[in-house]
């Protein structure tokens, strides 16, 4: 007997659908462009930068034909601006999502172009936590200080596990502290 399929996406689905986003990589050699089902991708020619998706450039790391470029948020002071915000308590709002783009797009919301170099630095993509892990561990050596990330992007996971609880046990839904010294006498 098969057990029912929880709700929602797991962790490797989510993971997934992020390498959709889009990064920017600094090519190695020269890469004639690809026709893909979700379209074309760039030439590449070193050393100008180029957006192509995620998938692809952990490809092109792999095989050391492209160096990955940090997206401006993944930075260690872009990292603490974003989690003293989100620790702020006189601001109850996460960070900012990336603005959508201006005019026609083809792009839909959780792929905007907030992961390559160009994006602002404060404003965290769709899929943040997944990619930078992704970034961190596929890449360290494109990075500052991989470290420091890590514990920044733990951090802030962290301080959301912590608001989700207040908001939980705010409308009811978690144990209290009472209930907790109940359970120890």
């Amino acid at each position: 007997m098969a057990l029912p399929l929880p709700p929602g996406l797991t962790p490797p689905e989510v993971a997934f659908l992020c390498e959709m986003e889009l990064v920017t990589v600094i090519p190695r050699q020269r890469l004639e462009s690809l026709h893909l089902l979700s379209g074309q991708t760039p030439n590449l020619t070193p050393p100008h930068r180029k957006n192509i998706p995620l998938w692809l450039a952990l490809l092109l790391k792999k095989q050391r034909r492209a160096n990955i470029a940090p997206p401006p948020w993944l930075r260690i002071h872009s990292l603490q601006g974003i989690l003293d915000h989100e620790i702020d308590p006189e601001n109850p709002a996460f960070s900012p999502p990336p603005k959508p783009p201006l005019g026609a797009s083809t792009t839909t919301a959780p792929f905007l172009d907030s992961a390559i170099s160009t994006a602002p630095p404060n404003a965290l993509p769709y899929h943040w936590q997944e990619l930078g892990e992704i970034l961190l561990q596929a890449a360290p050596d494109d990075f500052e200080d991989v470290d420091q990330c890590n514990r920044r992007i733990a951090s802030s996971k962290e301080q959301a596990r912590r608001d989700k609880d207040a908001e939980d046990r705010e409308n009811g839904y978690g144990a209290t502290q009472d209930d907790d010294d109940e359970m120890l006498q």
